[in-house]
């Protein structure tokens, strides 16, 4: 990657200053009031609402100080993040960056407006006003912003680091048939899928028992995606003289397979999830990304001008065969 110009290293000082700026002045809003309407609170404050609408937990006045002790430590690892390397300059991972501050100041400060909102003038924590579907308005107001600090960090450059040239296609000996295959996993999602499965299972167990309260629900919700989860935890890589096979979850199933005249060439690159949106499928088809870890990757692009890409490990030799099997397929032998 060729070393940054002068314009964007201008661009990059830039950006950390207005995110650098936005971040000090989010943690004076979230401080602020709690110190200004100290006398207007009650102590304890009201931080917890039923399915009633009604207030039913309670803590001490300084638990309000935790929304700019959280917002700290949330903008100075977004920070951190954004002054190592190149990352402003990217366009993909400087979007999430602003997304992830726009979204995250809205979130604090639409949940500490609420709660100040519903003690302030209260004499004690259980007069606090009801809240129902504010809170609905705060979470899709704090999405909105987050899309507009998406929005916000499109502008710019895209420095893209130099593709890697594809490899050559293998050498393979007459009658010569080799297989590659190669497996990566993300033991925290298989962990994660497993245990919302059992929280299923234990609604489903407590909503046969008898037990009040509608839970069948949840507990379909939880199994769906838990199961989707366990799908996307692994993923099985194969290159045979018929194509791309990529097998999903422990089961290795559901399948997918792409045959070798629907692959115009394949290479490798290295991608992260912030790239690419985030961790599991990401994309449309034609144009996707399985990614179950940042780094290497193994790049196909159909015929069609679509591209797949899958988070795999020895991704070299992987489309290497895979080009000397389309090479091999293709009508003119070459």
């Amino acid at each position: 990657m060729h070393p940054p110009s002068s314009a964007e290293r201008a661009f990059r000082r830039r950006f950390l200053l207005l995110t650098g700026v936005w971040a000090v002045l989010v943690t004076a809003a979230l401080a602020v009031p709690p110190l200004v309407l100290r006398d207007r609170l009650p102590d304890p404050v009201a931080m917890h609402w039923g399915l009633s609408g009604r207030p039913d937990r309670a803590y001490p006045y300084p638990v309000l100080f935790v929304f700019p002790l959280v917002w700290a430590v949330v903008s100075g690892g977004i920070l951190a993040a954004a002054a190592r390397g190149r990352a402003p300059l990217r366009r993909f991972r400087r979007v999430w960056l602003t997304a992830g501050l726009a979204w995250n100041a809205a979130w604090l400060l639409g949940t500490e407006v609420l709660v100040i909102g519903a003690n302030l003038g209260r004499a004690a924590w259980t007069d606090a006003a009801p809240m129902t579907w504010q809170v609905v308005a705060m979470l899709a107001v704090s999405a909105a912003v987050g899309g507009l600090g998406w929005l916000a960090g499109w502008p710019g450059p895209d420095v893209r680091p130099a593709a890697a040239p594809p490899p050559p296609a293998m050498a393979l000996a007459p009658r010569e048939r080799p297989v590659w295959v190669s497996t990566v996993s993300a033991r925290w999602l298989l962990a994660l899928s497993l245990v919302l499965f059992a929280a299923a299972l234990s609604l489903a167990l407590a909503a046969l028992l008898g037990r009040p309260g509608p839970l069948w629900g949840p507990a379909a919700l939880l199994a769906i995606v838990a199961v989707a989860g366990l799908t996307l935890s692994s993923v099985a890589v194969r290159v045979t003289r018929d194509g791309l096979t990529i097998a999903f979850g422990p089961l290795r199933w559901p399948v997918r397979r792409v045959p070798l005249h629907r692959i115009e060439r394949a290479w490798t690159d290295e991608r992260s999830p912030a790239e690419v949106g985030g961790w599991g499928y990401r994309g449309l088809p034609g144009s996707a990304t399985i990614m179950l870890r940042g780094g290497e990757c193994l790049v196909i692009r159909y015929t069609t001008g679509g591209e797949l890409a899958i988070s795999v490990d020895d991704a070299a030799t992987g489309a290497a065969l895979l080009n000397a099997y389309v090479s091999a397929a293709r009508p003119s032998g070459g």
